[in-house]
């Protein structure tokens, strides 16, 4: 995943707004009025959320007359996870080697 669009993803997943958002739609494509009723803040405020997570492209928008449905784009997050994940590898082995180094010493103390 490219650095820009990297920062462009946690960017867009760092506020709880947002993250909401995602979550809804988690459960399948939705209106944008429908995803912004639970909010307390003005339909143009949720509108301003949801470009964040479409410039990140995780959420795509289609327009069907006035109505306009937002449906979750998982992609980007896979990506993030393929990322975070050679991080869990890399403390996995620092631990292994950890728990190895306290064996070891272990055997040694009499």
């Amino acid at each position: 995943m490219p650095v820009q669009a990297l920062d462009t993803v946690l960017t867009a997943i760092v506020d709880p707004t947002r993250r909401a958002i995602l979550d809804r739609l988690r459960r399948g494509p939705a209106r944008v009025t429908d995803v912004a009723a639970p909010f307390d803040m003005s339909l143009n405020a949720v509108s301003k959320h949801i470009k964040v997570l479409e410039r990140a492209h995780l959420v795509r928008r289609t327009k069907n007359g006035r109505e306009h449905t937002l449906e979750l784009q998982p992609g980007p997050l896979r990506e993030l996870i393929t990322w975070t994940s050679r991080f869990e590898r890399y403390w996995n082995e620092r631990l292994d080697r950890l728990e190895t180094f306290f064996a070891t010493q272990k055997e040694k103390t009499p």
